[in-house]
């Protein structure tokens, strides 16, 4: 059985109630970092496991001893939808505990000119959406698409992507990636 180092510090993390930019600063690395280690793209040595940890506090026994919480709840209100976007971009995530679980879903919405940044993202797993509302430019690698409501996206994250909202009204999807990357 494979063991899920990334999902287990992203559940510890957010019952610190830390962000990971906050948690790489108290652990001296980057936020990248932690994203990487979160995502499985990088396994830290014991060390910078220690050191990063170091920053929640939780030691290495405590980490490796924690059980995920069995999932409970099937079914979730708007209100219940857990927030995890900033600032133009809204993403609103199904359940709040994704520890040991395979797929995040997002509600997301994106207002008028917000992008995700010039640089791509790029991750492990897939991922794949339909729009709801508005128009969203979506880039993987070269290819560039504008989609309207209706339309739909599906690709390996590892390729380098980018979404960004034209047009005057925000832009709503419904969004599926595995694993969960936030």
């Amino acid at each position: 059985m494979e063991f899920d180092l990334g999902g287990r510090l992203r559940y510890v993390r957010s019952l610190h109630n830390l962000s990971q930019r906050e948690l790489a600063k108290r652990a001296g690395i980057t936020n990248s970092t932690v994203s990487l280690i979160e995502s499985n793209q990088t396994n830290p040595s014991v060390g910078a496991l220690k050191r990063i940890l170091d920053g929640i506090p939780i030691g290495l026994a405590e980490f490796f001893a924690l059980e995920p919480e069995k999932p409970k709840q099937a079914f979730y209100r708007s209100d219940e939808l857990i927030e995890i976007g900033k600032g133009k971009i809204s993403f609103r995530q199904v359940g709040n505990n994704l520890f040991g679980r395979a797929l995040q879903i997002l509600k997301e919405r994106y207002e008028p000119g917000a992008d995700t940044g010039k640089v791509p993202l790029t991750h492990q797993g897939e991922e794949g959406g339909i729009i709801l509302s508005g128009r969203l430019e979506v880039t993987v690698d070269d290819e560039r698409r504008i989609l309207g409501p209706g339309d739909a996206y599906y690709f390996e994250s590892w390729r380098p992507h980018r979404f960004r909202c034209v047009g005057p009204v925000p832009c709503e999807v419904v969004s599926a990636c595995t694993p969960p990357t936030f």
